[in-house]
């Protein structure tokens, strides 16, 4: 391991150096590859000199025991070797953490897609809920959120609402929410007071910035309609409304929740490639999303992540076993204890692969 941190403290170092070339500064591209991979090492890098400084310390403050102190100074130095002492178990943990592979994803923007289910309108309020869960999620993380199609119907509910979380680590917390949410309550429509089961499934997607992924033009069918509201009336006279098609993939996104068809055109753009690049990334990525199947589920929409059960006020995340009776917080947008469960349950699970 500390090899290993060795490595990474001496690509930091030339990293600095790079960064101050003025073949690099006058290189946007490289200026800006160089930054963000020092970026992305400059916490493991910090950690480790410190790791270093609190060892030395240990080892000095060993050496003054072995000189002849007074009682007072003797008892002042143990304390000190005891406080540094405590520390070293917590900062090997913690590197042991950061050198764990990273997503390179995780600091990018994501496109959320919340669908309803099974089960009809009551589907369509709960895809609503969390919707609305994501939104007072992003806005307590400082992240904005833009929506980008929407298909409502009615007090509250869509058949679909796909929208944009802009910030930095959106990805690398809202990804666990991937598959199917499931709700079990009564319904506003149900005079008998059963209990349904409705569900939900939400799709998240990592923002694909045009080096990534090469789309031509000639492979676009654009096709232009004009916007509609609940229940398919129409809410615009003018061909605003953009349906992009990429003719490869049989891929399609549109956008309607713009007056001016560029901006829904530049809004579906986003979507379209960012539903293009994961698709690229699930083939090219097997090795690490086998990782992440084995700490967290697969992400799979299809999959039953999460069950909100009103009657008990209780949550449960099935994939770790996790319930908390905190239903009410939770769609206030109060995820992260889920969160931070699912994170730490992986890091357990690839810290554990990485030492067979």
């Amino acid at each position: 391991m500390f090899d290993r941190l060795q490595s990474v403290e001496d690509r930091y170092d030339q990293l600095t150096e790079l960064l101050m070339d003025p073949d690099v500064i006058s290189d946007n591209k490289k200026l800006r590859e160089y930054s963000k991979e020092q970026s992305d090492i400059q916490e493991t890098v910090e950690t480790y000199r410190k790791y270093k400084d609190v060892k030395q310390q240990h080892e000095e403050a060993k050496e003054m025991l072995r000189e002849s102190l007074d009682s007072e100074m003797r008892e002042m130095v143990k304390m000190e070797m005891e406080e540094l002492a405590e520390q070293i178990p917590a900062l090997e943990e913690k590197l042991r953490i950061l050198l764990i592979p990273k997503d390179p994803n995780d600091d990018k923007n994501v496109i959320v897609e919340v669908r309803g289910a099974a089960g009809g309108d009551e589907a369509a309020l709960f895809a609503g809920d969390l919707y609305r869960m994501y939104s007072r999620y992003a806005d307590q993380n400082g992240w904005k959120t833009e929506v980008i199609e929407a298909s409502e119907t009615g007090l509250g509910g869509f058949k679909e609402v796909i929208f944009m979380i802009n910030g930095k680590g959106a990805y690398s917390r809202m990804k666990y929410e991937n598959g199917a949410h499931r709700v079990q309550r009564v319904p506003s429509t149900e005079s008998g007071g059963r209990i349904h089961t409705s569900t939900a499934t939400v799709a998240v997607l990592a923002e694909a910035e045009e080096v990534e992924i090469d789309i031509h033009d000639k492979d676009i069918r654009v096709d232009t309609f004009t916007s509609s509201g609940p229940g398919g009336q129409s809410v615009n006279t003018t061909m605003s409304a953009v349906r992009l098609t990429h003719v490869p993939t049989g891929v399609v996104a549109s956008c309607q929740d713009e007056k001016s068809q560029i901006k829904n055109k530049e809004k579906a753009m986003k979507v379209l490639r960012a539903r293009i690049f994961d698709i690229f990334q699930k083939e090219a990525q097997k090795e690490y999303d086998e990782t992440r199947k084995s700490a967290v589920g697969t992400g799979d929409r299809s999959e039953r992540i999460r069950t909100y059960n009103f009657p008990q006020s209780r949550v449960t995340d099935h994939r770790i076993g996790l319930t908390l009776q905190k239903l009410d917080s939770i769609l206030q947008g109060n995820l992260d204890e889920i969160v931070d469960q699912l994170i730490m349950e992986e890091q357990s699970t690839m810290m554990d692969n990485a030492n067979k």
